[in-house]
């Protein structure tokens, strides 16, 4: 019994957005996907649905295992983008991501950042009350 209900739970469950499978999504046009996101996406999506399915048919033109590069940072992810890997500019390169179903209503600047963590090195000669009183050499 115990191992049938962690067999059960193991199971990959199919990706849904809010309730409707990714198929499904992916077959609607992108002003009905825009009902089921929330309100300043939908807004967005509704204003510039047409770049939208401009950089859509772009990815359709292109082979799937190859990526699409664009600096288009505010463009957020539809359905119909699953799957592909876009190379998002982020002001010096471009990021390569993998688009998932999770990422849907997203814009793509999220999983490019623009910065970078700070990494310092060592202490140069004078920084700490030590090391003042050390040679130059």
């Amino acid at each position: 019994m115990a191992i049938e209900k962690r067999q059960e739970f193991e199971k990959k469950k199919e990706f849904e957005f809010r309730g409707i499978k990714l198929e499904e999504l992916k077959a609607m046009d992108i002003r009905e996907i825009a009902k089921y996101l929330d309100a300043r996406a939908r807004r967005s999506l509704l204003r510039h649905f047409d770049i939208v399915e401009k950089f859509v048919a772009k990815c359709r033109k292109t082979d799937a295992n190859k990526q699409i590069k664009t600096s288009l940072r505010d463009l957020l992810i539809v359905p119909q983008l699953v799957g592909y890997t876009i190379a998002i500019h982020n002001g010096k390169e471009f990021t390569p991501v993998k688009i998932e179903g999770d990422m849907i209503g997203h814009r793509l600047g999220e999983f490019a950042m623009t910065r970078r963590p700070v990494k310092h090195g060592a202490p140069g000669i004078g920084a700490t009350k030590s090391s003042a009183s050390m040679s130059v050499k």
